[in-house]
């Protein structure tokens, strides 16, 4: 798994084109985006799927409609789709610009707090979306995007309390389910992600993504007839079939877990 950087989650077009298992973790939010779709503005389909030619258009067309309105929903968007083209430290900065005018929004804080984290700054990014929750009357967005960091620092347990009480205020939110399944993906607890990644699906807000995650979880637990078939509704057929061929390639190697959860370390300094 890569690194978490460009957003959200699981997909198998990344899988195929990273030549390993991507993972990414969703940050869902109670707002309506400037697409329509429900869902944190940072988490637009067309950016978290796009090509790199077209996440290229993606980013020159938020910028611009940034700089035409600078507003909360717009920056939100512009980061997401700046971090998707790699750019995670401008992504901070123009959040860390956001923050300073609404210091209270919690959208933005959790939004800053990806940001941070894409830019490998955890430490910061823990602090930022801790400091702008409520003890009393928690942010389920807030909780979401601290158990993706801590999931990223390794924290399991600590990302799944996260999540559960997350939950609790959001009941079957699918993000929330999602990123909970990511999480137990991640220590290779493939039933537990499965069948919280069925809960999410199940879900008329669940997006492309979450059922491409479903597809590769179905994958990794050799269920192929069944991931192929979810796959096929969110992609032409021959991709689905190259991405379902390169997944059962990627199960053939020995150490798959080992070196899946390597590469998704943090990285350090020094």
């Amino acid at each position: 798994m890569a690194r978490l950087n460009a957003d959200p989650v699981f997909t198998l077009s990344r899988l195929l084109l990273a030549g390993t298992v991507v993972a990414g973790l969703t940050l869902g939010a109670c707002a309506r985006s400037p697409s329509g779709t429900s869902g944190d503005p940072s988490l637009n389909a067309s950016v978290s799927q796009a090509t790199p030619g077209s996440t290229l258009a993606t980013m020159e067309a938020w910028a611009a409609r940034y700089k035409s309105a600078p507003n909360r929903d717009n920056a939100i968007a512009y980061a997401q789709a700046l971090r998707a083209n790699d750019q995670s430290a401008q992504a901070v900065a123009v959040l860390q610009e956001q923050m300073l005018k609404n210091p209270k929004d919690t959208a933005i804080a959790s939004a800053y707090g990806k940001a941070l984290a894409s830019n490998g700054d955890f430490d910061q990014a823990l602090k930022v979306v801790r400091a702008a929750n409520s003890p009393t009357n928690p942010d389920w967005r807030l909780l979401s995007a601290e158990g993706a960091i801590l999931d990223q620092l390794g924290d399991s347990a600590g990302a799944r309390g996260a999540y559960s009480t997350a939950l609790k205020i959001a009941p079957e939110e699918p993000t929330l389910l999602n990123n909970l399944a990511l999480s137990y993906l991640l220590t290779n607890n493939l039933q537990q992600a499965d069948a919280l990644l069925r809960r999410a699906v199940a879900s008329p807000r669940a997006d492309s993504r979450i059922r491409q995650n479903l597809a590769l979880v179905l994958g990794l637990e050799g269920k192929f007839a069944e991931a192929d078939q979810v796959a096929r509704q969110e992609m032409s057929p021959d991709q689905a079939a190259a991405n379902l061929a390169y997944l059962k390639s990627m199960l053939s190697q020995q150490n798959t877990w080992r070196q899946i959860k390597q590469v998704d370390k943090p990285k350090t300094n020094g």
